[in-house]
């Protein structure tokens, strides 16, 4: 059989690709899987393919990562599911109205006059038909007005579940906490709700000897934040190549704490190529997957200008990728 080669990117579905792999030559996995959160590159998937798909890219892990390896996943859990089952979260804001307009004045006209309209209501009180529908039944603060209401999803139990059977085991939980400034909070304004900071890494681990290689990092490292569960990385701040990016600088600590140098890191939804960069950067090898023919070629071009680095030091692949 015929391996995947270090040190390139392939464009499939990593369910099909890898078994493909090479056996037990992964010292890392690094990745962020699709969110489920309706971007164009996972719109076809409903919620039950979703789940499939991560069970089936976990599950085809345990093969190829060697014995003490590690999976790390980057996920955050969905605050806007949608579920036409739940009630509609109503959510009063007195404060920020507009019109004087109350519940209790529309009721008072719909009492003497059963039969009108919001139309109507809303010519004799002198507000819009919206101010209307909103003071009779709130606001739909989770999913809009014309919306099914949204609740959150908890993802980590369904991890671990997949990843146990699989036959890896929880090792543990880092934090990246982001930045307030985060593009998807908006809907936080009108609720009680905290603006989404931070998502999970969840470190699942291959049984094996490992090795704890204190020159990884530097001490100072090591106090700020190897030995931290809480990593204060900013987010990026244009998703302009890819729409949903992570900073080089986690999938940098991530490569650096759980792999050493010469080592094969793998990214089975490599979208832009931030974690092979990475790992060049940090003198790892490289395996790179993704579906969509579109981020192969940024990832590819990216790591082109990666190469072309004359600062660069150590990682010698350049005739993978032609220039």
């Amino acid at each position: 059989m015929s391996f995947l080669e270090t040190n390139k990117l392939y464009c499939g579905y990593s369910e099909e690709l890898l078994p493909k792999i090479r056996p037990n030559s992964i010292s890392l996995s690094f990745w962020s899987p699709p969110y489920f959160l309706g971007k164009e590159y996972e719109k076809e998937l409903s919620y039950h393919d979703w789940q499939k798909m991560l069970k089936q890219v976990i599950c085809a892990h345990f093969p190829i990562i060697k014995p003490g390896g590690f999976v790390v996943i980057n996920i955050a859990d969905i605050f806007s599911f949608k579920d036409e089952n739940m009630p509609r979260i109503m959510g009063q804001n007195p404060q920020n109205r507009k019109c004087p307009v109350t519940k209790e004045m529309i009721e008072r006209i719909m009492e003497k006059h059963p039969t009108y309209k919001r139309k109507k209501i809303a010519e004799i009180l002198g507000c819009s038909e919206q101010t209307v529908d909103r003071r009779l039944h709130g606001n739909n603060i989770r999913g809009g007005k014309y919306e099914v209401a949204t609740k959150v999803k908890i993802t980590g139990g369904n991890l671990e579940k997949y990843a146990e059977s699989a036959g890896f085991y929880l090792y543990d939980i880092r934090i990246w906490a982001k930045d307030p400034a985060w593009a998807n909070s908006k809907w936080t304004t009108n609720t009680l709700k905290a603006v989404s900071e931070f998502e999970y890494l969840y470190i699942f681990w291959k049984p094996g000897e490992y090795v704890v290689n204190k020159s990884r990092l530097s001490s100072n490292e090591w106090r700020e934040w190897g030995l931290r569960q809480i990593w204060h990385i900013p987010s990026v701040r244009k998703n302009d190549i890819h729409q949903a990016m992570f900073p080089i600088p986690l999938a940098s600590r991530v490569i650096r704490l759980y792999s050493d140098p010469g080592e094969t890191v793998l990214d089975p939804f490599v979208g832009s190529g931030t974690t092979a960069i990475s790992a060049i950067r940090n003198n790892r090898n490289f395996i790179g997957i993704d579906k969509e023919k579109a981020f192969i070629a940024v990832a590819n071009s990216r790591i082109n200008d990666e190469l072309r680095n004359p600062n660069l030091i150590g990682f010698q692949s350049p005739s993978i990728y032609p220039l």
